[in-house]
């Protein structure tokens, strides 16, 4: 327990307070480090009456299913795994910048429809207080379905939702952020399963070169931007290490691939999202905040 650190004791006893007041959850669970301590916090609390459920898609790496599986194991908690449909929505398809807001969408209506069953008529999200800065249209959906925010309500950053991770010996509490594969399509290019399958590939074979922190955006005419941090672009710039990567890019059908020279960095594809688009999503984001 984080008991030197008197902030983060506190915080962590709101948590657990205000999930044992909700008396059954639903936690939409993908795994990452955010929405882990928010199942881990509920089934200390709950016990059998916390249930965390994960979507499968094509958005979603294999690789991050399995893990999920493998960490709700080791929590404890009862894990289920919904099937959800973003990619048959039009909307969702044409990733106009407000992609996630489908996607998110389509994630709480299956999760509703296992409310009746499970006799519990709460979701919550793994969403910290750094989430409200950041452009965020899921937000916006998980505010039309009632979700609650365990992680906000408690006034937890994503720092604390590390240490708080590192204090309950959860293997990902320094796990880099995980988007889903169609976040690293730029707006305006189709989302399509084809396309986040060569994402997953192409981000597979970067992780074979040993490197932890990275994205391969997928860009107009069906050029891979690879972005990695600045201090490893002088190992991927090897001449060996390049023609083996732009060989194995190219055979999953990228026809071209480029070096980001300013490095990985989170968000990167909402630079291309129309301002005007990002002002008036971040002001209904900011209602549905209050």
């Amino acid at each position: 327990m984080p008991n030197d650190n008197p902030q983060l004791e506190a915080k962590r006893k709101r948590l657990l307070d205000m999930l044992r007041a909700l008396r059954r959850v639903v936690v939409a669970y993908s795994g990452g480090i955010d929405s882990t301590v928010v199942a881990k916090a509920a089934f200390l609390a709950l016990g059998d009456q916390a249930v965390a459920v994960t979507a499968d898609s094509p958005s979603v790496p294999r690789a991050e299913i399995e893990e999920a599986k493998a960490i709700a194991r080791r929590i404890g908690i009862e894990h289920r795994i919904v099937a959800t449909a973003e990619f048959a929505n039009p909307d969702y398809v044409k990733n106009d910048g407000t992609r996630c807001y489908f996607c998110k969408a389509e994630l709480y209506r299956q999760i509703e429809g296992l409310l009746p069953s499970l006799q519990c008529d709460i979701i919550c999200s793994g969403a910290n207080l750094d989430d409200r800065g950041d452009y965020r249209p899921g937000l916006i959906a998980a505010a039309e379905h009632k979700v609650r925010h365990p992680l906000q309500e408690a006034g937890f950053t994503k720092a604390d939702v590390r240490a708080l991770a590192l204090a309950w010996d959860l293997p990902t509490w320094d796990k880099p952020a995980s988007p889903c594969l169609s976040s690293r399509i730029a707006p305006g290019v189709e989302a399509t399963p084809e396309r986040t399958a060569r994402i997953e590939a192409a981000e597979a074979y970067l992780r074979t070169l040993g490197y932890r922190e990275f994205r391969v955006r997928l860009h107009e005419g069906e050029l891979a931007r690879v972005e990695v941090p600045p201090d490893d672009l002088a190992r991927l710039t090897d001449p060996r290490v390049l023609a083996d990567l732009v060989r194995y890019l190219k055979g999953l059908g990228f026809r071209y691939v480029t070096l980001d020279l300013e490095g990985f960095r989170s968000g990167s594809l909402n630079e291309l999202i129309p301002l005007e688009m990002r002002l008036r999503t971040a002001a209904v984001q900011e209602r549905a905040n209050t």
